[in-house]
């Protein structure tokens, strides 16, 4: 006889369904069991508020957590940077597979450029982050150009281009990649120009701490690159005590030579929405062989942004 399906929670949107799909191959890998999908709808995805107002922090996972709690999926897959900095104590993040390119993008009219923007030209963007970094980006560049808050999935951000509602969208390079939309992209945004939010195009594979067998097997999708990457950068946001609706950016990249991996690159940045002001600081050093070298990194950068005056730039602080 077959063994039981695992069940795996997910969002319903087309972008999660796809990560959870990849994931669900995966995990019938490693553990020659079929898995199921089960379809959770969460707060974040029926409020209509923009995500800055609605706490941001959490707003999709926490359905996906109260479904594993009550035994009703065995496992959940989040977007890394939706998961709260906090990590519950009868949960644990089992997984955190390779990461997908962090970088964020543009879709725009005409296949334009960022810099072959008009002046005038609207934007359209969900977060803080990309707001503030977008708007220091004009104002160091000379650039004139507006940015809308918008919400909604992959087709309705790309739908507002398409429409002539906006002469761009930002987006996340690794959603376009999941869904199969990357040949859409316009302009490839280096993380010179934006640093992506925290743990961006990372997935966390979430269980109960009291699912040995599962935890076991699932740890075989766990990439320890991308894991000690992302930790120095949710360490970061933690540390600057702010929520993942904050402007805040961070990412780790490991600087290598030939086939060796030599150091970890930390970067972090924090900025009003204008742009006007924005604190831009990193940190170079041995790459962390455990989580708590790699969490006192993103701490340890954290703390100079804080002396730079970075917590003034934050918002509403999370509590």
């Amino acid at each position: 006889m077959t063994e039981k399906a695992l069940r795996l929670g997910t969002r319903r949107s087309k972008l999660a369904m796809a990560q959870s799909g990849q994931v669900a191959d995966a995990v019938s890998q490693v553990t020659g069991r079929p898995v199921e999908l089960v379809e959770i709808t969460t707060y974040g995805d029926v409020s209509r508020e923009h995500l800055a107002q609605i706490g941001g922090t959490g707003v999709f996972v926490a359905a996906l957590r109260e479904a594993l709690a009550r035994g009703e999926v065995d496992f959940a897959v989040h977007s890394l940077k939706d998961l709260p900095t906090t990590q519950p104590d009868e949960l644990v993040v089992a997984a955190i597979p390779v990461r997908e390119d962090p970088r964020d993008v543009m879709v725009t009219r005409d296949a334009l450029k960022l810099t072959d923007l008009p002046r005038g030209a609207r934007i359209g963007t969900g977060s803080p982050r990309r707001m503030a970094q977008l708007n220091a980006y004009a104002r160091s560049h000379g650039m004139d150009f507006e940015t809308v808050p918008i919400r909604g999935n992959v087709d309705t951000r790309i739908g507002y281009v398409h429409q002539g509602e906006l002469d761009a969208v930002v987006l996340a390079a690794a959603g376009l990649n999941r869904v199969g939309r990357s040949d859409e992209v316009t302009d490839f945004l280096s993380v010179d120009t934006i640093l992506p939010a925290p743990g961006q195009g990372a997935l966390a594979v979430e269980t109960t701490a009291d699912n040995a067998d599962l935890i076991a097997a699932l740890a075989e999708l766990d990439d320890p690159f991308t894991r000690v990457a992302v930790t120095a950068e949710r360490s970061l946001l933690a540390a600057l005590e702010a929520g993942c609706s904050a402007p805040v950016g961070a990412l780790a990249d490991l600087l290598t030579a030939g086939q060796s991996v030599k150091e970890m690159r930390l970067r972090g940045v924090v900025g009003s929405t204008d742009g006007a002001t924005l604190v831009q600081l990193s940190t170079t050093g041995p790459v962390p062989e455990t989580h708590e070298a790699a969490m006192a990194l993103g701490r340890e950068l954290a703390t100079e942004m804080l002396a730079q005056g970075a917590a003034g730039l934050m918002g509403e602080r999370a509590h």
